[in-house]
């Protein structure tokens, strides 16, 4: 059993790793600067102008396949990198992605949306969430009508990440009520903000914020329907089953960059004439942190192994999701506790991560979801204990 990264692995990590820290991180203290005027983050542009900056390494479309210009890199590989971007606080992302299900788009699709889309001249977002379906994507009520050659959408989409910037949308809706969203009665629809949807965006506890869609009476023609009539809860399925391993491995960086940050304070803060290292209260909440952080970590690595296996990867999906999501909230929470009232502060970024990563025990599939699926499978026998040991 090799737990070590190959020299290739390696050095598209250390890459990574130089650009986040040369060309990403310097641009944080700005950032919190802005953000504390109530400003807007990082710009559309800005954003564009470091893409295209990676892309001169090498980095465009971790997921991309090759004949679209990408990297296709395993998931192993991407869930290393993606450990890398969540060392910064800043926004970014490297370019030349796509939605995963818009590669089932028709040529002419492909040109409209998708090619437009991995050059970073379109965005788009992912549209399935209504105020009355959240973790039961399957109870989805927005409709689409035939109407001709055209459809005709009504409703509305909620919590909308990417919603208030998006170009076009990916929106799942009810095309069969008779047979249900999980049955082949929900379609996958490709459809421009001119068409006629507007957003609203919705203030929460973190920086940014998703959107609410609306659509009253929206005609979107035939040919924009992705994948076939039916499929729409399937490819939803795909969509979500995405993020699984991206979101904790995310997390992992978070918490790494937080728990070196309590170890440099630690170092070197005093109180009554000793460094606050050498109180074991604190030693404590190292210790727990960096034994959570690791545990995340494998858990995470194996999840994206069975994808790059060929093996399905929800049972170990939805652990690495359950448990990365968690550590991340307690490892943020100790790192401000050991930073006591500074740490409360805008002046560093751990507040900022105290609000950001409460977020990942709710979307992508809320912990709850996560250990329905986790102990489903256990309980209907379609996961072994211990099965991935062979």
């Amino acid at each position: 059993m090799d737990f070590g990264l190959s020299d290739e692995e390696r050095a598209i990590r250390d890459t990574a790793r130089d650009f986040i820290t040369r060309e990403v991180m310097p641009l944080e203290q700005e950032l919190l600067r802005r953000e504390r005027a109530h400003q807007p983050g990082l710009e559309r542009s800005e954003l564009r102008e470091l893409q295209l900056k990676a892309r001169k390494f090498g980095f465009w479309g971790l997921a991309t396949p090759a004949e679209y210009g990408g990297m296709d890199l395993p998931a192993v590989v991407q869930s290393l990198i993606w450990t890398e971007i969540g060392r910064t606080f800043v926004p970014f992302r490297f370019g030349g992605e796509a939605d995963n299900i818009l590669f089932h788009a028709t040529a002419e699709q492909r040109q409209e949306f998708l090619l437009p889309t991995i050059e970073g001249e379109r965005n788009s977002c992912f549209a399935i969430t209504e105020p009355g379906a959240g973790s039961d994507a399957a109870n989805i009520r927005f409709r689409a009508r035939r109407d001709g050659d055209d459809w005709i959408l009504n409703g509305e989409k909620t919590f909308i990440t990417g919603g208030n910037e998006a170009d076009f949308a990916i929106v799942i809706a009810v095309t069969d009520p008779e047979r249900g969203a999980r049955n082949g009665g929900a379609t996958a629809f490709l459809v421009d903000r001119a068409m006629g949807w507007r957003s609203e965006f919705i203030p929460t506890m973190g920086e940014g914020g998703p959107a609410s869609l609306f659509f009253d009476d929206v005609r979107v023609p035939n040919r924009n329907i992705l994948g076939e009539v039916g499929q729409g809860f399937t490819l939803a399925m795909q969509w979500i089953g995405k993020g699984r391993y991206t979101i904790p491995s995310h997390a992992v960086g978070i918490a790494e960059r937080a728990l070196r940050m309590a170890i440099d304070h630690a170092n070197t803060r005093e109180t009554f004439g000793s460094k606050i290292g050498t109180n074991q209260a604190i030693q404590w909440m190292i210790a727990d942190s960096e034994t959570e952080l690791e545990a995340a970590r494998w858990l995470i690595l194996r999840a994206a192994w069975t994808v790059d296996a060929g093996l399905d990867p929800r049972h170990a999906s939805s652990m690495a999701k359950l448990y990365g999501a968690g550590m991340v909230n307690r490892v943020v929470d100790r790192v401000m506790q050991i930073h006591g009232g500074m740490g409360y502060t805008r002046e560093l970024p751990i507040e900022r991560w105290y609000r950001q990563v409460r977020l990942y025990r709710i979307f992508e599939g809320t912990d709850e979801m996560q250990r329905l699926i986790i102990a489903r499978d256990l309980l209907r026998g379609y996961t072994k204990l211990g099965g991935h040991l062979g």
